[in-house]
């Protein structure tokens, strides 16, 4: 079996292991108190502490653990949010943020959001990030009109999804320039070397570098107005209320600094393997978008997404492959709606699947993925009756639509999840002629996506789209 979702959760390295199973001798006492056991507590709660700030780039009083990433990212917002209301109420957040990010700024009262659009692979434009936050902006000072400023503004330093970087150090400057706290999440990216730049907060979590769950860390720099929304505690400078999981928190530190030893090394030996199935997929499985940035992307991550595919059974399949992957798909999730990261993007959703390679990944482990891959594809495509190339007009169809309707052909989807309308619609296109209509009725939200994307990979013209007396009517026009 290979572990392929490094990027979920990373296999607990040795170091913390060995960590942990010593800190449970050593560090259950409370540290707060001053006999012997809690001074010994006390002790490696403060070399824990020292170690996260060295690897953070910021200083150990500017540091506390939190019980998880999530939780540090919830006090982020909030606290900011509360410390900054004389300035505003706007928070600027890039569309592919993590989703707690999202929803803590949704949680705020009265709080306007404003989200910055990036790139088709992933990226924001530091500049589209400065327009947001300039009519926001309050030149250093917190002294001004109520909602007339950008309270906080917030990116990620790589993408959890596809593994774009984003030019953090830049936009930092631009938000310090307009006074502007930033607040970067980490949680990818930490394993692999500090954030740079004139940030303001940084959160992570212990479990995305092979340290325990349960552990995160907020960082909060000097001069930033930050008021904590919780009850008062005289736990973790009142940032972190409740007793501190000692032990973890001791290996989620030493792990930390044990993989940043690492990460130089391991980041040479696993860059060629990702560029190898980055270059292999799209070679060996027709229909397939690699997404994410080729340069500015972490070295261990690569996503992509394949047409005609049902997201959940392809995971499914290559599990029984003998292979532990993971997905943004729409169709892999509860809520039957596109991953936010891949719509942001623009690109492909159905058949989608993230390959994040821990540490140790052979060069074998990579080939075998690469066998398999094909032929679990190519079982769902013929499960699902989909096409293997464009038909040619003439061959007959269930499709209809009303003569000299202007509509062309009319695919009812209605009813049915990705990826039966773009496979349907892939059906049909042939049977009009060039320049002609193809109009899909669908109720799924993923086709608001797979569509513009379906026409993009095989060069047909996306019109656009109309509501229609159930759900939405999508039209395409044949090109070729």
């Amino acid at each position: 079996m290979s572990y392929f979702d490094a990027a979920s959760a990373a296999p607990l390295h040795p170091v913390a292991r060995q960590a942990l199973l010593a800190a449970l001798d050593e560090g259950w006492a409370d540290p707060a108190r001053l006999y012997r056991e809690g001074r010994q507590a006390r002790l490696l709660l403060d070399a824990a502490r020292e170690a996260a700030a060295d690897a953070v780039g910021c200083r150990p009083d500017e540091l506390v653990f939190t019980p998880s990433g999530t939780r540090a990212l919830h006090s982020a917002v909030s606290g900011t949010a509360a410390g900054r209301r004389r300035v505003g109420r706007r928070l600027v957040v890039s569309a592919v943020e993590h989703s707690a990010v999202l929803h803590a700024a949704e949680a705020v009262p009265g709080a306007e959001t404003v989200q910055v659009g990036v790139d088709r692979t992933g990226r924001v434009a530091p500049a589209d990030f400065a327009a947001a936050i300039g009519s926001g902006s309050t030149s250093g000072s917190d002294r001004q009109a109520p909602g007339a400023g950008t309270a906080l503004a917030a990116l990620q330093s790589a993408n959890h999804e596809v593994g774009t970087l984003q030019p953090v150090a830049e936009v930092a400057d631009l938000c310090r320039a307009a006074g502007v706290p930033l607040l970067v999440d980490a949680a990818q990216s930490l394993a692999w070397g500090p954030v740079e730049g004139p940030w303001s907060l940084l959160a992570a979590s212990a479990h995305k570098w092979g340290g325990p769950p349960g552990v995160g860390l907020l960082a909060v720099r000097k001069g930033t107005r930050y008021a904590p929304q919780e009850p008062a505690d005289e736990r973790e400078s009142g940032r972190s209320p409740g007793f501190q999981n000692l032990p973890a928190i001791v290996a989620a530190a030493a792990s930390l600094r044990a993989v940043r030893a690492e990460a130089a090394a391991e980041a040479i030996r696993l860059w060629p393997l990702v560029e190898r199935i980055r270059a292999a997929v799209p070679e060996l499985v027709p229909d397939v978008e690699v997404v994410g940035h080729d340069r500015h992307r972490l070295p261990h991550l690569v996503t992509f997404s394949c047409l005609y595919v049902d997201g959940e059974a392809l995971l499914t399949d290559l599990d029984q492959a003998g292979f532990s992957v993971s997905s943004g798909s729409s169709c892999t999730s509860s809520t039957l709606t596109p991953s936010h990261v891949l719509k942001a993007m623009g690109v492909l959703s159905e058949g989608n699947v993230r390959v994040s390679l821990p540490a140790g990944t052979s060069a074998q482990d990579v080939d075998r993925f690469l066998a398999a891959l094909p032929g679990v594809v190519e079982r769902l495509r013929d499960h699902l009756g989909a096409p293997t190339t464009v038909r040619p007009a003439g061959v007959g169809t269930d499709a209809s639509g009303p003569a000299g309707s202007g509509e062309g052909l009319v695919v009812d989807s209605l009813g049915k999840r990705c990826p039966i309308p773009v496979i349907e619609l892939a059906k049909v296109i042939g049977d009009v002629p060039v320049g002609g209509l193809v109009t899909v009725l669908s109720d799924d939200e993923a086709a608001r996506l797979d569509i513009p994307a379906w026409c993009e990979m095989r060069d047909q013209e996306y019109v656009g789209e109309r509501p229609a007396e159930r759900g939405v009517a999508y039209v395409v026009r044949r090109r070729g």
